[in-house]
C-alpha cells in the first residue's frame, strides 16, 4: 500500500512540475511567437520581459547601468546557472560570452532570439553550458528602437513594424566605438570593461545581394587580430561554427561584402575598423563576430536562424572554453612584447579561399524605371559554385611602438576617453625638459559631407622627427605597457584609420591663428630671402614647378612666412609626442 501511495506523490509532483513549465513558458511567451514572426518586442516589452525572467528565475540577472542618449539606462542581462554575477569572480573559472543587441533596431532579429535563448535557458529547455556565462544588452539603440515605424527598412521582408538605425541624436551607433560620441557608447564601454568578455557577439540584418543563405557571419579580421588567437579564430573557431549550423541544417556563408554587384564572382572579407563594435572588442583580444541575416528571409527565419547561431556559439565556447582563455592570455603577453605595429592593411591577392557559394542567377536588364541597365536576381535559377573568398589581409606598413606617449594637458577629450576605456596614466609634478619624437602633420583629405556628426580626415601623412620639448606640469604621461595598448595605437596615431586626429580632435592644430600683412612682410621676405641661399633655391624651384603659384604675389608671400621661423609653432604640429623604447626620455616614466 505504501508503495501506491509514493507512486501516487511522485506522478502527482511530475504533474505539478508539468504543469510549472507549461505556466512558465505561457508568462514568458514573447511577442514574437504571439504573432508567428510578425512581429518584434517593443523596447518596454523587451525590458519587462527581462525583468519578469530574473524574478522567476535566480539564474537570470538584470542591471541598470549608465544613460543613453534617449535619457534611459542601458541594462546588462546575465544568465549564470551560478547564481553569481560578480565578472570579477566569473572569469577566474568560466568564460563570458557577451551579446549586444539592437544597435541598429530596425534589425530587430537579435532582440528577439535573445529573449527566447534567455528563457530557454532558463527553463532547461537546452543544455546549460558548464564553462560559460553569457551576458546581453537587450537593446542597445534605445532612442531608435522607441522611434518604431514600419516603412524605413524598405528592402526588409518584415517584422511588420520596427525600431531605426539611427539613435536618439540621429548617430548610427555602428560608428561610434572610438570617437564616443554618445552616452550609448560611453555606457557601452563601461559595460564592456566590466564584463571584459572572451567572445562577442553583435546582432544585424544584411543587405547588398540576393542568395540563398539565411545566415551569414562577419568575425573580426583574423590576420588584424593576429597571433595565435586569429589562425584558431580562422582555423578552428569559425569552421566549427559552420560545420554545427550546417549539421542542424542551417547553410551558412561569410558576410557577403557586395553592394549592387552579383556575388558569383567572388568577394572580400570587410575589414572591421576599431569604429565598428568588433573592430573595437578586438583591441583587447575579445573574439569578435556580427551575425547578419538575409534582410529578404522572413523575420521568423531570421529569428530563427539567429537563435541557432548562438546557441552553437554557446557550445563551441563551452568546450574550447580553457582554449580560448589560454589563447587570450598569451595573446595579451605577446601584444605587451610587440615591437612593430600594423597601421594599414590590404587585401592579400595570392591568398583567396576557394567557398562553394549558393546564389541566384542574376541578369542585367533595361530598368523600367531609369531606362538603364540594372540587376536582376532569379530565384527560380538558385546555383553552387565555388567563388574565391578573399580573407587574407597584409599589413601594408608598420610603426614602431613607442614605451609611451606624452599627451599636452588641456585635450580633455582625449583624456576622458582615455579614462572611459580604463587606460593608466599619470599628470607631470613639474615642468622638465625631454628629447622626443615629434609629428608635423605634412597632407591629409577631408571628407566633403557630414558623416556621423563629422568631417572626418583619411589619408593622413605625417613626418616624424625628434625634438627638445618643454614639458609642463599636468602634461600627461601614458605608457604602452597596459591591456589598452593596441588602443592606444589605433587612437594616438594619426595616420591610423580611426585615430583621433581622423576624427577631428585635433582640429584646431589645422588653422593658423597668426598671419602677415603683404605689404609689411615683403621687406621681411626680401631680407629672409637673401639671408638664406636654400630657402631662395627651394622659392625659386615652387615658383618653376608650379605656375599658378608663380602668378600669385600673396601665396608667394604666404609660402615664405610658412618657411620661415615666423611661422608659428602650433600649425600642424601634433600635441602628442612618443618616448622611444630605449631613449633617455624615459626618465619620464620613473
Amino acid at each position: 500500500m505504501r508503495h501506491y501511495f509514493l507512486t501516487a506523490i511522485f506522478l502527482m509532483s511530475l504533474l505539478s512540475c508539468k504543469e510549472q513549465i507549461e505556466k512558465d513558458e505561457q508568462n514568458f511567451t514573447t511577442t514574437y511567437e504571439k504573432s508567428d514572426g510578425n512581429e518584434t518586442a517593443t523596447y518596454q516589452e523587451t525590458i519587462d520581459f527581462y525583468l519578469r525572467l530574473a524574478k522567476a528565475f535566480p539564474e537570470v540577472n538584470v542591471q541598470t547601468i549608465g544613460s543613453t542618449d534617449s535619457g534611459k539606462p542601458l541594462h546588462l542581462v546575465t544568465f549564470n546557472p551560478d547564481g553569481n554575477f560578480n565578472f570579477q569572480k566569473i572569469r577566474e573559472d568560466k568564460t563570458v560570452l557577451f551579446i549586444n543587441n539592437g544597435i541598429h533596431p530596425g534589425e530587430p532579429d537579435g532582440i528577439d532570439a535573445a529573449m527566447l535563448l534567455f528563457r530557454d535557458l532558463a527553463l532547461n529547455k537546452l543544455p546549460v553550458p558548464k564553462n560559460v556565462v553569457l551576458a546581453t544588452i537587450p537593446v542597445y539603440n534605445i532612442g531608435g528602437m522607441e522611434n518604431r515605424n514600419s516603412t524605413t527598412r524598405v528592402n526588409q521582408n518584415g517584422p511588420n513594424s520596427y525600431g531605426f538605425r539611427g539613435n536618439a541624436r540621429n548617430y548610427d551607433l555602428n560608428r561610434d566605438f572610438v570617437k564616443m560620441d554618445t552616452e550609448n557608447a560611453r555606457t557601452f564601454t563601461t559595460i564592456f570593461h566590466l564584463v571584459k568578455p572572451d567572445v562577442f557577439i553583435d546582432t544585424h540584418v544584411s543587405n547588398g545581394a540576393d542568395y540563398q543563405y539565411t545566415l551569414t557571419h562577419l568575425f573580426t579580421q583574423h590576420n588584424k587580430l593576429g597571433g595565435a588567437l586569429g589562425r584558431y579564430l580562422n582555423e578552428s573557431f569559425v569552421p566549427a561554427l559552420d560545420r554545427r549550423l550546417a549539421a542542424a541544417n542551417w547553410d551558412t556563408t561569410p558576410y557577403v561584402n557586395v553592394f549592387n554587384s552579383p556575388p558569383d564572382n567572388g568577394f572580400s572579407q570587410f575589414m572591421d575598423h576599431p569604429r565598428y563594435s568588433t573592430g573595437y572588442t578586438t583591441l583587447w583580444g575579445t573574439l569578435g563576430m556580427m551575425i547578419e541575416t538575409h534582410m529578404l528571409k522572413p523575420h521568423k527565419k531570421r529569428v530563427m536562424g539567429t537563435y541557432e547561431l548562438i546557441k552553437e556559439m554557446l557550445a563551441i565556447v563551452d568546450e574550447d572554453h580553457q582554449q580560448i582563455k589560454e589563447l587570450r592570455s598569451k595573446y595579451k603577453e605577446d601584444t605587451l612584447a610587440m615591437e612593430h605595429y600594423p597601421r594599414h592593411w590590404a587585401i592579400d591577392t595570392t591568398a583567396t579561399t576557394p567557398f562553394l557559394f549558393k546564389g541566384y542567377a542574376v541578369d542585367t536588364v533595361i530598368s523600367p524605371v531609369t531606362g538603364l541597365p540594372r540587376l536582376k536576381y532569379d530565384r527560380t535559377r538558385p546555383f553552387e559554385k565555388t567563388i574565391p573568398f578573399s580573407n587574407n589581409y597584409i599589413a601594408k606598413d608598420t610603426l614602431r611602438v613607442p614605451s609611451a606617449y606624452v599627451i599636452r594637458k588641456g585635450w580633455q577629450k582625449i583624456i576622458d576617453r582615455l579614462i572611459a576605456n580604463e587606460i593608466a596614466f599619470f599628470a607631470l609634478e613639474k615642468d622638465t625638459i625631454a628629447t622626443l619624437e615629434q609629428y608635423h602633420i605634412t597632407d591629409y583629405q577631408t571628407y566633403q559631407q557630414a558623416y556621423e556628426g563629422h568631417y572626418p580626415h583619411y589619408n593622413t601623412k605625417v613626418t616624424a622627427a625628434t625634438a627638445t620639448i618643454h614639458l609642463q606640469k599636468g602634461d600627461y604621461i601614458v605608457p604602452t605597457a597596459q591591456e589598452g595598448i593596441r588602443y592606444l595605437l589605433e587612437t594616438l596615431e594619426p595616420e591610423a584609420v580611426d585615430s583621433f586626429f581622423n576624427w577631428n580632435f585635433f582640429d584646431t592644430i589645422l588653422q593658423q591663428k597668426e598671419g602677415i600683412s603683404p605689404y609689411v612682410f615683403e621687406d621681411i621676405a626680401l631680407q629672409l630671402l637673401q639671408e638664406n641661399p636654400k630657402l631662395q633655391e627651394l622659392f625659386e624651384q615652387q615658383k618653376l614647378d608650379d605656375p599658378e603659384f608663380a602668378a600669385k604675389a600673396l601665396a608667394q608671400l604666404q609660402w615664405i612666412y610658412e618657411h620661415s621661423k615666423y611661422l608659428e609653432a602650433a600649425y600642424l604640429h601634433y600635441p602628442v609626442y612618443r618616448i622611444k623604447r630605449g631613449s633617455k626620455a624615459e626618465f619620464l616614466l620613473k
